[in-house]
């Protein structure tokens, strides 16, 4: 029977009688120790060598002594080790000592969170009582009990503390993406791979770009590969953070419900705006028939400027956030700028089709971003309307030395044809038929209860970070014209450091631990979250991660995904500057496991070769990029980032002396001929090897029997258990094909070394 599964009293503590321990003064905490802990510890499944008894650790801070250069000794009973790092720490405590006793507690956590320990969890036990805390959540436990109970509780003690409750982060592991018609019959939530770094094509989808500028966009084919890889068609996809709606509009375009939403409302009408479904020819007319309008009425002399500020409406007394260079939206424009973009909008507001309307106005709302005064012309490109708003490019409203006067229906007609293409490319997709599958809203991340428990499929969110751009303070433009309304209340909402409101990185981190656990509130169990990681502060991982791990979710793996080249910054400082992003995917299950992190008085070298053969055994030979990314993923992961900085600036002189180096790929490779020296998956190595050798015998013009791939590969593999001779053939009918006499070819991708898997 699995250690792990219900047990009961007897089997862990006989015949003991726990009325009886309160009046037996020969029942001390050594007691508790042998009669109590240590048949919990065996039936979770811990081995004798697992189990750390009376581990002497120095205190990192204080001494004592005449010079104070005695060190203080720490000495927790017992710290228990799954995959070579501490996972837990527990303290014995006599029967007549309260566990919940603060010093207690701040004893014990002491133990959990010193350098060579650094363990998930810490906990307390007294032959009465059981409880357990996280180390990074102490302000409640969570799990306590009596021991005479312990039946109740085994299930979820066994859930948080068995050995198989934890991970060392992501597994580079061989995945065989090889799809029958079987396979794809039933979609298994429970059994997705993790993606690749994939290819950006930011401007190959009108319905994103060139429609309306905002701050922050996602990649649109990344969201769709990802919406495709954790969801089936049908499925309801929810972003809390909505933005200019890709992740929504990527969910409608694949055949998806979805959910969005957002503080801003401005980011709420752009989407609105943009899926609204419309006749184009009915588009048309509208906007042909304002056009006319607006020429016939446009203010041009001073005195039909002056005119058109009386007759017409805009935005009066909006104040912008300090830091800007004038102190309301009407300071951004010139009289001229306020009086033609009042007429348009008054032509506009005519129209009675709502959604056409709205259309207009989005395409009001773009050309704001060209006509006023902060809109600065790009040097390089000197025509008119080449540049870009001062918000999107310093996040602030700064006016621009030289101010460039657009002509207004020109750019209004451009707008219109953006648009125009974004509904046509749409409206198989997203139209009347199925518009009910998008719910757009202005609603706090940090309070989705409108949307019922277990109820979403999958969840792709891109959150804001930090103080680099406070949305609703950049907004307050197009918020203004656009007749929208902010509250106070937003402010408080909105999740972000800084600001008009001056939030401090405390209430950051508050309202987005609130988001995810909102988050975890709303996902089915076995879906999916992928959460995008763009911070330069590692400490805000760790509050993704153990927020989300507290929740309920747990961790399977976060994947580098670039959205352009790599800085000159990156390349001199590759574990200081994160490039790109990094998408950090969870999964909600029932029994989560937990992140061990490295015990940080061990020598990571170990981890560090590990990750780069792996990196290198799953891409065939990996860049000195590529490498650096997932080393960055696993000091992340593990807690050690800080020691990757100070021991390996630069990886080259390591990379050069253990590696091959291929010039023109700019690929490191296992030497000729060499073993891995860590241990990677079989499979993994397998496949590598493989390709190696299958690659050096194409090149020949050889096509080896599997006599030939055997005599050639097994040797390398005996560095651990022995593959069967059917385990290198199911990798290798994955990567290569059968020709006559039993001989094989890589398939026409593994040539290339480029199989993804």
């Amino acid at each position: 029977m699995d250690k792990t599964n219900l047990i009961n009293k007897k089997q862990l503590f006989g015949d003991l009688d726990f009325n009886s321990i309160s009046n037996n003064p020969d029942f001390k905490e050594d007691s508790v120790r042998e009669i109590i802990i240590l048949p919990i510890l065996y039936h979770l499944g811990y081995l004798q060598e697992n189990i750390v008894r009376s581990k002497t650790l120095q205190h990192p801070f204080l001494k004592v002594g005449s010079n104070n250069k005695i060190a203080i000794k720490l000495v927790p009973d017992y710290c228990l080790k799954v995959e070579n790092n501490f996972a837990w720490v527990l303290d014995a405590k006599a029967p007549n000592q309260r566990i919940t006793d603060l010093d207690h507690i701040a004893q014990v956590y002491s133990y959990s969170c010193h350098p060579e320990i650094h363990s998930t969890y810490f906990a307390i036990c007294n032959g009465f009582e059981f409880i357990l805390f996280r180390v990074q959540a102490t302000n409640e436990p969570v799990l306590q009990f009596c021991i005479d109970e312990i039946e109740q509780y085994w299930e979820r003690l066994a859930m948080y503390l068995s050995p198989d409750s934890f991970q060392i982060g992501k597994n580079i592991t061989y995945e065989n993406n090889s799809v029958t018609s079987k396979q794809t019959d039933k979609f298994d939530y429970s059994n997705r791979p993790l993606l690749e770094e994939i290819p950006v094509k930011k401007q190959q989808a009108k319905r994103h770009f060139g429609v309306h500028g905002y701050f922050t966009k996602q990649t649109w084919n990344v969201v769709a590969d990802y919406i495709k890889t954790y969801s089936k068609p049908g499925d309801l996809v929810l972003d809390p953070f909505g933005g200019s709606g890709v992740t929504a509009i990527e969910a409608l375009m694949n055949n998806r419900k979805a959910i969005s939403i957002d503080l801003n409302p401005m980011a709420v009408f752009i989407v609105k705006a943009l899926i609204a479904p419309v006749k184009l020819d009915d588009l048309r007319d509208s906007f042909v028939r304002i056009k006319d309008e607006y020429l016939a009425n446009e203010p041009k002399t001073a005195e039909e400027i002056a005119r058109a500020l009386k007759k017409y409406p805009y935005p009066k007394g909006f104040a912008l956030p300090k830091g800007s260079d004038v102190d309301t939206v009407e300071q951004l424009f010139s009289d001229k700028q306020l009086a033609q973009l009042a007429c348009l909008k008054y032509f506009i507001k005519k129209e009675e089709n709502e959604n056409i309307r709205e259309t207009l106005m989005l395409m009001f709302s773009g050309l704001l971003t060209k006509t006023n005064l902060t809109y600065h012309n790009n040097p390089n490109r000197p025509a008119a309307g080449q540049g870009n708003s001062a918000v999107f490019a310093y996040y602030r409203y700064r006016v621009a030395p030289e101010p460039v006067d657009v002509e207004v229906m020109k750019y209004f007609e451009l707008r219109y044809r953006k648009v125009a293409e974004a509904k046509l490319e749409m409206a198989s997709h997203i139209n009347k038929g199925t518009i009910d599958n998008a719910t757009i809203l202005k609603a706090s991340a940090t309070n989705l209860k409108w949307i019922p428990k277990e109820s979403i499929d999958y969840i792709y969110t891109d959150p804001p970070y930090g103080k680099k751009i406070p949305y609703l303070d950049l907004s307050v433009m197009w918020n203004a014209w656009l007749d929208l309304e902010v509250t106070q209340d937003d402010y408080n909402q909105e999740a972000i450091e800084g600001g008009e409101n001056h939030k401090s990185k405390e209430e950051y981190n508050s309202l987005i631990s609130q988001s995810i656990k909102e988050m975890y509130r709303v996902l089915k169990f076995d879906r999916w979250l992928s959460f995008v990681f763009a911070h330069k502060d590692p400490e805000f991982w760790h509050l993704i991660i153990e927020t989300a791990e507290n929740c309920g979710f747990e961790y399977i793996g976060a994947v580098a995904q670039k959205n352009g080249q790599t800085s000159f910054k990156k390349r001199q400082n590759p574990f200081t500057v994160l490039s790109g992003q990094l998408i950090i995917n969870f999964r909600k299950v029932r029994k989560p496991r937990a992140i061990l992190k490295a015990n940080l008085g061990m020598d990571i070298a170990e981890i560090v070769m590990q990750t780069i053969e792996g990196i290198i055994a799953k891409n065939s030979g990996a860049t000195l990029e590529q490498i650096n990314d997932e080393l960055i993923i696993k000091g992340l992961e593990l807690g050690f980032l800080d020691l990757l900085k100070k021991e390996y600036t630069d990886l080259t002189p390591l990379l050069m002396s253990a590696f091959d180096y291929d010039e023109t790929t700019d690929k490191f490779t296992i030497k000729t001929d060499t073993k891995f020296q860590t241990h990677i998956d079989v499979r993994l190595r397998i496949r590598y090897y493989l390709l190696s050798y299958l690659t050096r015998k194409g090149r020949e013009g050889n096509n080896p029997h599997f006599d030939e791939i055997i005599l050639a590969i097994l040797p390398l593999l005996k560095n651990g258990i022995t593959p069967e001779h059917q385990t290198i053939l199911s990798v290798l009918e994955d990567i290569a094909q059968h020709v006559a006499d039993d001989c094989w070819k890589l398939k026409k991708a593994d040539g290339q070394l480029k199989l993804k898997i």
